[in-house]
Formats: C-alpha cells, sequence, structure tokens
C-alpha cells in the first residue's frame, strides 16, 4: 500500500532509493517491465547491481529487432540473473494476420492499435496479473501523455501502483548514466533509432525530431500503443 505520505517521499527520491523504496513495500509484488531501450537500461542496472527483490520481464511480440535479442542475451550474462520473457498467445496472431494481413498495421490505425493489443497489452496484462506495484523507465519529455503523468499513480483498469523513477530525469541524465556505469544498450541507438518498438514499426528520426517520432511513423495520431495511457 502506498499512502499519501509515501507518494510525497517517492516525488522527492532519487531512483535507485526510489527503486530500493518500492521494492521493500512490496517485497514479492514489485515488476519492471523492460522494453532494452536506453531508459530501461538505466532501469535493470539499478536493480541488478542492488540485488532488488524486483521480477525483470519483457515483452517478445515476434516483431522486434535482432539487437533486442542480442541485448537481452547480454544483459541477462551480464548480471546473472534472467529477464523472463512473455510471448503473445499464438492464435491471436494467427486470427490477426489470416483475416488481415501480415502488415495490416500500415493499412489503418484500428488496425495498428489491435496489433498492439495483441503482441504487447495482453501478455502485459498477464505478466502484471499478481504484481502490486509496476515500474517503468517512462520520462515526461518523451511525449505530451506522458508530461501529464506523475512519478507514483494508481492504475485502476489494472489493479495496482505504477512508479516511474525516471519521470523527471532528461535524456542526457540517461545518457550519462549510461557511461558512468558502462551499461550496455542497442546498437540501434547510435543510428538514430532512439525510442525502439517493433522493426517494422520503427525508423531512425532526424536531429530536432521527437525521439518517439519514428515509432509508427506512417501515422499523425500520438505515439502510444496502449500500454501506456493517462
Amino acid at each position: 500500500m502506498i499512502s499519501k505520505e509515501d507518494a510525497v517521499i517517492l516525488e522527492q527520491l532519487p531512483a535507485e532509493e526510489g527503486l530500493r523504496f518500492v521494492s521493500s513495500k512490496f517485497p514479492e509484488g514489485a515488476v519492471f517491465s523492460t522494453s532494452l531501450g536506453q531508459e530501461d537500461q538505466v532501469i535493470t542496472d539499478m536493480i541488478f547491481r542492488a540485488s532488488l527483490p524486483v521480477k525483470v520481464f519483457t515483452l517478445d511480440t515476434g516483431r522486434l529487432f535482432n539487437e533486442h535479442y542480442q541485448l537481452l542475451a547480454q544483459n541477462n550474462s551480464r548480471y546473472k540473473v534472467k529477464t523472463e520473457v512473455y510471448f503473445p498467445d499464438a492464435s491471436d496472431v494467427e486470427t490477426y494476420v489470416n483475416e488481415k494481413g501480415i502488415n495490416a498495421f500500415y493499412q489503418s490505425v484500428e488496425n495498428r492499435k489491435h496489433c498492439c493489443f495483441i503482441r504487447k497489452v495482453k501478455p502485459l496484462n498477464r505478466a502484471l496479473a499478481r504484481a502490486g506495484i509496476w515500474i517503468t523507465g517512462l520520462r515526461s519529455e518523451q511525449s505530451e501523455n506522458r508530461e501529464r503523468m506523475p512519478v507514483i499513480e494508481w492504475d485502476e483498469e489494472r489493479q495496482l501502483y505504477k512508479y516511474n523513477p525516471l519521470l523527471h530525469w532528461s535524456y542526457q541524465e540517461v545518457l550519462d548514466y549510461l557511461k558512468q556505469h558502462n551499461v550496455q544498450e542497442l546498437p540501434l541507438h547510435k543510428e538514430g533509432f532512439i525510442s525502439v518498438g517493433c522493426q517494422p514499426c520503427t525508423r531512425a528520426v532526424t536531429e530536432g525530431e521527437n525521439p518517439r517520432a519514428g515509432r509508427w511513423w506512417w501515422e499523425n495520431s500520438h505515439k502510444e500503443c496502449g500500454l501506456h495511457t493517462h
């Protein structure tokens, strides 16, 4: 249980101390979802270096870059702790592909959100089924939707708390941490892929573009897949 006093404390605590705080509050129910991006690599390093009682998991959509799998293997080797992997239901994917087409997400926002739902949202909900608090790598400057998010909030739909320890970090602070602690990261980041999702849905961004401009680049709508809404 996170009290109002706890929430005030978490707003002030540095990320590493905040992770210790929430993991002590939920010793058997704290989970962290990593997409293996730069922010998530920071949090993964904080959790594993401190041996915190937090379950770390990732979602394999079946359409990821090969670099994701290479980095996942490197993490498992470096920290000697395996990140759990959740997959979409095979029947959901088969139905989608057979009815709509292998790349139907390019055809409409509805198709794209349906693809995200079966490949991301449903596996995430399974991973969070028994969790008490969900830790994420969201930062407020990533999108307009995320600017309005608090550091700690109650997720009514999933009936758990959501903690965003890097919410007020700048991108430079993320880069500084990665360098200081020699944290491995996706080589794609050096090629202009700042926010990396599924391979067919991500492109590199140019200088001056929003980091999430490369996600679902053929759409003009806000860049969310349904995992994080507010």
